[in-house]
């Protein structure tokens, strides 16, 4: 009998009928069982005649599974397999925890720590390996990509693969998808898999300018498309659905349509991803039951605070701008500000996701087509993602400071634990104004030279603290 691990991917593959139109033709799914656990489970049709199913499963021990098809060849087929216990690097999926956080679902914390290269996955070969070589020493566990490949600023090369057959001189059959170019998106989304990331896969996105098409492919393909995504992709456990980028430049799409797309993706996945839509100018209503977490564009995350009181789900700055220097406004922000805004974020009780557009001769920029980083946010970035980790989880939530403290984020417990940020400000002395009875140790941090400097002796909730005059400096006090 197979064995699988909990939460990793099990596949049944079997022959079927090539003629005709497969993919319009053939309804093909499975039906698992374990104990009193039942799972409908879509199928795909993966070219030559080979039909395929994916499922993850959830629970130890043994599976059976029986196959529904209009295709007398392809019904009624059954099997069983073992499902054993999870590897150490197993955690399984990540899910919402604790209403503003997620953590996986053995319950391990999971602190997102994102990165954005749209269309890394439509490159050379070459490029492709040498922006997996890079995540491998860079702090990132979540990275937003698109399914469409894209055409924009320094993004002007034609990708090898398309997802539809056809051509782009020609018209593409929206009725016949290419196996090829999904079998390459999959195995990428499991290069991420194995090297402990998150795919945060963007479904639509605005920038074709007028080049392939797939921004505009009218609601019945776009449907089709996801239908068929979902069905190869959903068993994979570190899968994100994020339904567009930038949604609201997607002038062909309603609000009814962005609907129609989240309860098409929420009812063909029976693993219940996380699921988000992200914005440009106006935010999406972040309240819709289906969405699981705010995607946000700002430039601000001390918001977050106040986004997490309106919609009382986790906040992701999945775009706080790229640290670079292209000659747009979103993109050549500071090292030092794109560290700033991870510790506005991060200490405001939500999280951000980082961006880099340095030019390039080749036209390589990161944010875009991935390769190597050349910032020197990533450093500090993991310097921050070191003390995020180490704090106790009940620690995590933002908290109000005295009013004197009011401007900096902080997150702690009143009375046990601050980690407060001070940002662009550089006070050269502060009094502490804490709660009574209780003595502190004190540490600072410097965030950009990625020092922790203890402060001599222990300190009451009055005390005069003395501190060095410069910007980007964090304060971690502790009752002891």
């Amino acid at each position: 009998m197979n064995q699988v691990e909990k939460w990793d991917l099990f596949e049944i593959s079997m022959k079927g009928p090539e003629e005709g139109n497969p993919f319009m033709d053939v309804d093909f799914s499975a039906t698992f069982k374990r104990n009193e656990s039942s799972i409908d489970v879509p199928g795909f049709y993966d070219g030559s005649g080979i039909y395929k199913i994916r499922f993850m499963p959830s629970e130890l021990g043994v599976w059976s599974y029986e196959t529904n098809s209009n295709c007398s060849e392809l019904k009624a087929l059954t099997g069983k397999f073992e499902c054993i216990a999870p590897s150490a690097s197993n955690h399984g999926p990540v899910k919402v925890s604790d209403t503003y956080h997620f953590a996986y679902a053995d319950g391990t914390p999971y602190i997102p720590f994102g990165t954005t290269c749209y269309v890394w996955t439509h490159q050379e070969d070459e490029l492709e390996e040498l922006t997996l070589q890079t995540l491998k020493s860079a702090p990132f566990n979540k990275m937003r990509m698109c399914v469409f490949p894209k055409r924009y600023l320094y993004n002007n090369n034609d990708p090898a693969l398309y997802p539809f057959d056809g051509s782009k001189e020609e018209v593409w059959d929206f009725t016949r998808f290419n196996p090829d170019f999904f079998r390459h998106l999959e195995k990428r989304v499991d290069d991420l898999r194995n090297l402990g990331i998150e795919a945060d896969i963007i479904l639509f996105h605005p920038y074709d300018n007028a080049r392939w098409g797939f921004d505009k492919m009218g609601m019945d393909v776009n449907v089709r498309y996801l239908r068929y995504l979902t069905a190869r992709l959903s068993a994979y456990r570190n899968v994100w659905w994020s339904m567009a980028n930038e949604y609201d430049l997607m002038e062909n799409l309603s609000l009814e349509d962005w609907d129609t797309i989240l309860k098409t993706v929420a009812g063909n996945d029976p693993y219940d991803h996380l699921r988000s839509i992200h914005n440009c100018r106006q935010f999406y209503d972040h309240n819709h039951p289906l969405i699981t977490h705010a995607s946000v564009q700002h430039h601000d995350p001390r918001y977050i605070f106040e986004w997490k009181t309106q919609y009382n789900k986790p906040i992701v700055v999945d775009e706080c701008s790229y640290e670079g220097n292209i000659g747009l406004m979103w993109g050549n922000i500071t090292e030092q500000e794109m560290t700033r805004r991870f510790w506005d974020g991060f200490l405001s009780g939500g999280y951000v996701g980082h961006g880099e557009t340095y030019l390039h001769p080749d036209e390589i920029l990161w944010w875009s087509k991935g390769g190597e980083l050349h910032g020197k946010s990533p450093d500090r970035i993991a310097f921050l993602k070191d003390i995020i980790e180490s704090i106790p989880g009940e620690y995590r939530e933002r908290i109000s400071f005295p009013p004197q403290w009011e401007y900096f984020p902080c997150l702690g417990k009143e009375g046990e634990y601050y980690l407060v940020y001070l940002g662009i400000y550089r006070p050269a002395v502060k009094q502490l104004d804490l709660m009574e009875g209780k003595k502190y140790k004190i540490e600072l941090i410097d965030t950009w030279e990625m020092t922790i400097t203890p402060l001599e002796g222990t300190y009451d909730h009055n005390s005069i603290v003395e501190l060095p005059g410069k910007q980007y400096i964090a304060l971690r006090i502790q009752n002891v």
